[in-house]
């Protein structure tokens, strides 16, 4: 029997912006098609010319070696990066998090931290010294986030020891993150656009002819369009393609200001 594989690749570019979907666990060897790799991703942005690269996570994290490795390629590009804590982003996911100039999470979404571990088999000398291996690679991860947070290096350690779930408004705080993102905020973003939208649509063009905003709000109603209708053209839409579609659904939902 021939079991073929799936490869979930992830990429989106417009506007001189990329964002990439890490949905799934981080290694080295991808065997599920939500799988991802420091190769793959190397292989997605390495030759991208954009200004902003979005990060979107939701990961319960992997190995640390891949982990630390799309943690420097993305500190390492030319474009600023954003990342995106959409669920959890634990372990290895929690340092990818943390490569982000700007590091946005969801109100309703989680980081966890906790220190590096393993499965050895041995005499007690081999396991004296994978313990201390695996205290030189918490240090290397401590380093991640040690870039940014403003809590202590031993606090941040009782944190790892504890393994410990960091929400959104704590992660603020520490320095984890540097946002959050609520669903009231997007909801008037959507409010704010339809507003727009109707405004233009109802200048007097009959009478003056097409105006500039009229214009301008057209070609970005065509521009999300063509988007929706390239992501849905996929085989296999992905992410993205959902992600349009709730945004087409909060945006035109019938409701009363």
């Amino acid at each position: 029997m021939v079991v073929k594989i799936k490869r979930y690749f992830s990429l989106l570019v417009e506007d001189r912006e990329a964002s990439v979907y890490i949905f799934g666990d981080i290694v080295s060897w991808e065997y599920f098609e939500n799988d991802v790799s420091s190769y793959t991703l190397a292989k997605q942005i390495a030759g991208l010319d954009v200004d902003r690269i979005n990060i979107y996570i939701n990961s319960y994290g992997g190995e640390v070696a891949e982990g630390l490795a799309i943690y420097n390629q993305l500190r390492r590009h030319k474009a600023k990066v954003a990342t995106y804590c959409d669920g959890f982003s634990c372990s290895a996911a929690s340092v990818v998090f943390m490569a982000g100039e700007e590091r946005i999470m969801s109100d309703a979404s989680l980081l966890w931290i906790h220190n590096a571990g393993t499965v050895v088999a041995g005499d007690a000398n081999k396991m004296r010294k994978e313990a201390d291996g695996l205290d030189i690679v918490t240090k290397a991860t401590m380093k991640a986030y040690m870039a940014h947070v403003t809590i202590t290096e031993d606090e941040l350690k009782a944190m790892m020891d504890e393994e410990t779930w960091i929400s959104a408004e704590d992660a603020v705080n520490m320095g984890f993150a540097t946002s959050v993102e609520t669903a009231k905020a997007s909801s008037k973003s959507s409010q704010s656009l339809r507003k727009r939208m109707a405004q233009a649509l109802t200048q007097p063009s009959v009478k003056v002819g097409p105006t500039p905003a009229l214009t301008a709000e057209l070609d970005r109603m065509a521009g999300i369009v063509q988007r929706l209708e390239a992501c849905l053209a996929q085989p296999e839409p992905g992410p993205q393609a959902n992600k349009l579609k709730t945004m087409f659904a909060a945006l035109f939902a019938a409701e009363e200001d």
